[in-house]
């Protein structure tokens, strides 16, 4: 497994969060969640100008072994999503935490202080 980054916030459904300039959230899924899911085949991302709800669903991931929802870790608007993951979804399985998935403009980014810290985590998916 990499190592967990620092600079992360992270969800309890396996979604990393990262905290750009301007307010933009970028969203990824965590090295232990594609461990889990395995050879990732399919993603479906939002659309730009989508209004998200925190913890509202809002993209697909597929593997050969199944299919998971993913989860906005703040409200706010999609203002981009990563093209070159739905040709190769396989960049997730190589580098999670270096292949975003979508990025939000946050209304409030006081919501990223309920995510968790890399300790926190971890401590988590050991349970």
């Amino acid at each position: 497994m990499n190592i967990m980054p620092e600079n992360l916030k992270y969800a309890k459904s396996h979604e990393w969060s990262k905290l750009e300039d301007d307010n933009i959230v970028r969203v990824g899924i965590t090295d232990f969640a594609q461990e889990e899911l395995g050879d990732l085949v399919y993603i479906e991302l939002p659309e730009i100008g989508k209004q998200l709800q925190i913890g509202s669903q809002c993209a697909v991931v597929e593997s050969v072994k199944t299919a998971s929802d993913l989860y906005s870790p703040v409200t706010g608007t999609v203002v981009s999503v990563n093209e070159t993951v739905l040709d190769a979804p396989e960049q997730v399985n190589d580098n999670a935490y270096e292949t975003w998935l979508f990025c939000i403009k946050a209304d409030t980014l006081s919501e990223l202080d309920l995510l968790m810290d890399a300790a926190e985590y971890q401590k988590m998916i050991d349970e």
